[in-house]
C-alpha cells in the first residue's frame, strides 16, 4: 500500500508541477507587483476561460497533494 500511495503522490506532484508551469502570470515586474494588489482587492480582474480551469486544477492537485503526503506517513507506520 506504501509503493502505490508514493507512485500517487509522484504523479500528482508532477501534475501539480505542469499545472502550475502552463498558468499565465498575474503580473510582471515591478509595477505589476504595486498595483497586482490592489487589483485582486477591487477584483477588477477575473479569470475566464482557460485561466479558471487551470486554477481549480490547481486546487484539487494541492489537496490532492498533501492528503497524499499525509497517507504515505501514516502508512510508513
Amino acid at each position: 500500500m506504501h509503493a502505490f500511495v508514493v507512485v500517487l503522490l509522484v504523479i500528482v506532484s508532477i501534475g501539480l508541477i505542469a499545472v502550475v508551469l502552463l498558468q499565465s502570470g498575474k503580473s510582471a515586474g515591478l509595477s505589476g507587483a504595486i498595483s497586482g494588489g490592489a487589483e485582486q482587492l477591487f477584483g477588477k480582474q477575473k479569470a475566464r476561460g482557460l485561466d479558471l480551469i487551470l486554477h481549480r486544477i490547481t486546487i484539487v492537485f494541492s489537496v490532492l497533494f498533501f492528503v497524499l503526503a499525509i497517507a504515505v506517513v501514516f502508512f510508513k507506520v
